[in-house]
Parts: structure tokens; C-alpha cells; sequence
């Protein structure tokens, strides 16, 4: 009967010391586990408008692509360019595609996240059925309509050849925030050397809830927005072009929580 005892005692000692055993070992792993779901996103956006004397958007001035790593709140390295294209454009999104595609074939990323705020959905398995059932203005259907075949091609190739979903996630995603506030930055430096060469002032309305912050080396917009306090996104002005220009940033009159930056050559 004692021998039973125990050994009952024996064994429990070794149930005890094996459950800490597991519990040191998933200590020890714990930064293996923590590194292992860190997200790389690669994003874009087009983002900010050369506006009228009546304040509304005619030209959408710049894209950009961003690769966001934790603690994700700027962004680790970009593609821009110019593209001052129609503000009522449907086509900037395939042109931010592609900037993605560009971006990701020199840097690897988890993910990619579009300005398209369809719930996440992967875009090359995105149907028509599936998009008109979504809970989306008649507008926005029609609009992505006409692009989802190209969409859903150049998905479905960037899937095959890196492995890698292009996720329609929208406004939501924190990355599709920092590309916005990194085009528009970049936005600034190239209308300021357009504003330089024609002598000319222009208005340049801003993403939302965004202000400007100039520093030696460029141009950055922070965000306003309370829970992004920390969140920015920044344009190189390797040629000084801001310099030759006058910024005077104001609240757009009207679109609350928008703002207004005239640029005007000295």
C-alpha cells in the first residue's frame, strides 16, 4: 500500500515537473513565436488633389507604395511618382497595383493591402456574384465592375509569382493609412517644382486629418488623428524644391477635418 502511495507521489512529482518543463519551453520560444507573425505589408494609395479657386479636387498629383513593418507607423521603404491624373479617375487603383507589384519585387511582405474597402476579401477570388452582394453604393459596384477583370489577372499573377494576396481591405488597414500620408507628402515636392517652373500658385488639398511638418531633409504629413499621433509619412526633397516655394497651410472651408496647403513661388 505504500509502495502505491508512492508511487502515486512519484508520478505526480513527474506530471508537476514536466508541465514546467512545457511552460519554460514555450517561454523560451516565446520571441521565436512573436517574430514568426510579425506582418511585412506592402500598400498604396494616391493621395492628395490640386484643387480650384472653389476648393474642389481637379488633379490627383502622386502614388505611392510603402512596405510597413511593426511597430507600423511609417513606412520602412517606398515607391512614388507623379501621375497627375484626373481626380475622377477609376484607374488609379490598377496604377497602385502596380506600384505594389513593383515594391514587392524588391522587398518581400506578407501581404498586400489595397485602398478598397470590401472586408478584407482577396482580389483574385473576388466574383461579380460575390461584389454585388456586397453592402457597397450602386457606384462603387459599378465603378470596380469595369476594372475586375485587371484587378483579379493582376492578383492572381503577383499570387502565383510571390506567393503573396492582394487583400481589399481599405480604409481600415494602417499600411493603406501610411501610403495615403506618403503620397501626398511626395505629392507636395512635386507640385512645389511644378508651382517653382510655372511661377504660378496652386492649392493642394491634403488626405484627411493630416498637417505638415518640414524638417533639412524633405517634407512629412502627420496625422491628426488622436489614435495616430505617431503616424507619418515622409517625401525626400533631394532638390531643395521647397525651398523656393511658400507653404501656407489652412483648413479646408469646405470638407471638415481636411486641409489646404497654397503654394506659391517666391
Amino acid at each position: 500500500m505504500k509502495s502505491e502511495v508512492r508511487g502515486r507521489r512519484r508520478r505526480g512529482r513527474q506530471r508537476t515537473i514536466s508541465s514546467l518543463n512545457q511552460r519554460k519551453l514555450i517561454v523560451v520560444n516565446l520571441p521565436y513565436i512573436l517574430w514568426r507573425i510579425d506582418l511585412r505589408i506592402i500598400s498604396a494609395d494616391s493621395g492628395a488633389a490640386i484643387l480650384s479657386d472653389t476648393f474642389q479636387p481637379e488633379t490627383v498629383v502622386a502614388s505611392s507604395s510603402v512596405l510597413v513593418e511593426a511597430p507600423y507607423r511609417l513606412a520602412s521603404t517606398s515607391l512614388s511618382k507623379p501621375i497627375f491624373s484626373p481626380a475622377n479617375s477609376q484607374k488609379l487603383i490598377l496604377l497602385e497595383l502596380r506600384l505594389c507589384r513593383d515594391l514587392l519585387a524588391e522587398q518581400p511582405a506578407t501581404a498586400i493591402h489595397v485602398d478598397m474597402s470590401l472586408g478584407g476579401i482577396s482580389l483574385a477570388d473576388l466574383t461579380l456574384n460575390e461584389l454585388q452582394q456586397m453592402s457597397i453604393s450602386s457606384r462603387a459596384k459599378e465603378n470596380i465592375r469595369s476594372i475586375l477583370p485587371e484587378l483579379r489577372r493582376m492578383s492572381s499573377e503577383i499570387e502565383r509569382s510571390f506567393d503573396v494576396e492582394v487583400l481589399a481591405v481599405g480604409k481600415d488597414s494602417m499600411p493603406v493609412r501610411i501610403a495615403e500620408l506618403t503620397a501626398g507628402a511626395n505629392a507636395l515636392i512635386y507640385l512645389a517644382r511644378k508651382v517653382s517652373s510655372e511661377r504660378r500658385s496652386r492649392l493642394l488639398g491634403l488626405p484627411s486629418h493630416c498637417s505638415i511638418s518640414r524638417s533639412r531633409h524633405g517634407v512629412s504629413l502627420r496625422s491628426l488623428n488622436i489614435a495616430e499621433h505617431d503616424v507619418f509619412g515622409s517625401a525626400k526633397d533631394e532638390e531643395s524644391v521647397t525651398e523656393s516655394v511658400i507653404l501656407n497651410e489652412f483648413n479646408n472651408p469646405l470638407l471638415r477635418g481636411f486641409r489646404v496647403v497654397r503654394i506659391t513661388p517666391k
